[in-house]
């Protein structure tokens, strides 16, 4: 590749020329060096299979102005330019990539998971190889698009405005040429392509995120002169009842009684994504509060290609008894000697007895006063319009 490049930009060199061409060879110079950078750039190189020179610079094309067109340089170059008709799209190298969401479990994303499945999908016709015509027939130029393989088509883009595109011709199916009816194939009748039936395994990796990708490279549909493109998973973790995620690690509710909070616990708390029981010893002293975090190391999520895991944090629920559960005086005398003693009463000069709801709603708190102050509003005030006024001399 370094060749043809080498000899190009020789050729339009300013200081190679005469001066009365100095400033044409110039743009072209400029234009080797363009082409250069985007062939020897895979990113680059890749936008210039898909999206011609418009990719680089949409309002113009090519930003280098009407004196030289890119897509010239690159065909006397490479012959990598328009279509056998000239002046339209280039076929990308390779094929349209088939994107499909896949949702997951957070079980299958702790363990991991190999699942097989079946596509129907386009395959080069293996009788004409992808010729679409019988052996030793002679195609003809397709009467449709000129042998160009694609044709000019209106498209909307608002009301009452249309663009003009160009789109792959559906009677020789971009291909340029037809063949006789006689003459076609007989298995892909012409079309160069057949539908095929394959097996496919997709692997999940432990530790696997939401909106990875998943590809499976070149298993998309088949075209003649295009490497296929891939069938691409995008990962859409499915919401799990018990535990959320984050990264790496993972949250889940402890649900433990008063009794267990005020008296501690062994037992088991939980059943893993993988279907171990999780077990928790915590001692008699240690009082459990509402909303309390403990915090397991290493019960969270896989590292993927790692055997370390995130951590688990488990946020305490506390469970409290029912209105009634104590049945008798006795039985809440002897509780009330168990637990602490309240703090001091509190003394104030005047004391009222007040009534009180017991369901009581703090989203209704500051209701009706979205400013959060006091709309009292004094008797006393001015009425508006009706304020102090000099009097008359």
């Amino acid at each position: 590749m370094k060749f043809p490049v080498f000899q190009k930009a020789l050729a339009h060199h300013p200081d190679k020329v005469p001066e009365a061409d100095r400033e044409e060879s110039e743009i072209k110079f400029k234009a080797v060096s363009q082409a250069h950078e985007i062939l020897h750039d895979d990113q680059k190189r890749h936008l210039y299979d898909t999206h011609g020179m418009a990719a680089f610079d949409p309002a113009k094309g090519n930003g280098m102005g009407p004196e030289v067109d890119m897509n010239d340089i690159l065909q006397q170059m490479f012959n990598m330019g328009s279509g056998p008709g000239g002046g339209g799209p280039r076929k990308p190298r390779k094929g349209k990539d088939d994107e499909q969401r896949y949702e997951v479990s957070l079980e299958d994303l702790y363990r991991g998971k190999t699942t097989k499945f079946a596509v129907t999908k386009r395959v080069i016709c293996s009788l004409c190889k992808g010729t679409g015509g019988k052996e030793r027939a002679k195609p003809k130029e397709c009467s449709v698009c000129q042998g160009k393989g694609f044709k000019t088509a209106l498209r909307p883009v608002g009301p009452g405005m249309v663009t003009q595109t160009t789109v792959e011709c559906s009677n020789c199916h971009g291909s340029g040429h037809v063949y006789k009816d006689k003459e076609r194939c007989k298995k892909c009748k012409g079309e160069r392509t057949t539908e095929e039936r394959k097996a496919l395994e997709l692997y999940i990796p432990r530790g696997a995120r939401e909106g990875e990708r998943i590809v499976l490279p070149g298993e998309a549909d088949q075209n003649p002169d295009q490497e296929p493109g891939d069938i691409v998973f995008h990962l859409v973790e499915i919401e799990h009842p018990l535990f959320t995620r984050a990264g790496a690690d993972l949250t889940a509710p402890l649900k433990v009684t008063l009794a267990e909070a005020l008296c501690g616990f062994s037992r088991t708390v939980l059943i893993h994504l993988d279907g171990r029981g999780i077990h928790i010893t915590h001692p008699q002293g240690k009082i459990l509060k509402p909303g309390q975090t403990l915090k397991v190391i290493g019960e969270g999520m896989p590292h993927k290609k790692s055997d370390a895991k995130g951590d688990l944090y488990l946020i305490v629920d506390m469970e409290f008894p029912k209105d009634g559960w104590i049945k008798d005086d006795s039985s809440a005398l002897q509780l009330q000697s168990l637990l602490p003693k309240p703090a001091d009463p509190i003394h104030a000069d005047t004391v009222d007895e007040v009534e009180y709801d017991p369901n009581g709603n703090i989203e209704e708190f500051g209701h009706g006063h979205p400013g959060g102050g006091s709309q009292w509003v004094d008797e006393d005030d001015d009425v508006e319009g009706e304020g102090p006024q000099c009097a008359q001399q």
